[in-house]
């Protein structure tokens, strides 16, 4: 059975270089959430097949896990797993 995932917008706090790119720091999850971004793997543009959504996504580490982050439209969002009903 194929994972439902739905598109959640979060609050990142971003840091910009000398150059002007931005880099992701810490994401919020939600209020009791927060993650320090340990390291960014990759940036490239690509869709967010999961949960639906074009951006620029983030390749992440964060506390020795993988996980993306897009950034599209202004707004920053995570692919997060469905609960059941």
């Amino acid at each position: 059975m194929e994972e439902i995932r739905d598109r959640k917008f979060v609050p990142v706090t971003v840091r910009f270089d000398a150059e002007g790119k931005m880099r992701p720091i810490e994401i919020e999850i939600d209020e009791a959430h927060k993650y320090q971004i340990d390291r960014i793997k990759d940036v490239r543009r690509a869709a967010c097949q999961s949960a639906g959504g074009v951006g620029d996504r983030y390749t992440c580490l964060i506390r020795g896990q993988e996980a993306y982050l897009w950034f599209g439209d202004g707004r920053w969002w995570v692919a997060l797993k469905r609960h059941p009903a």
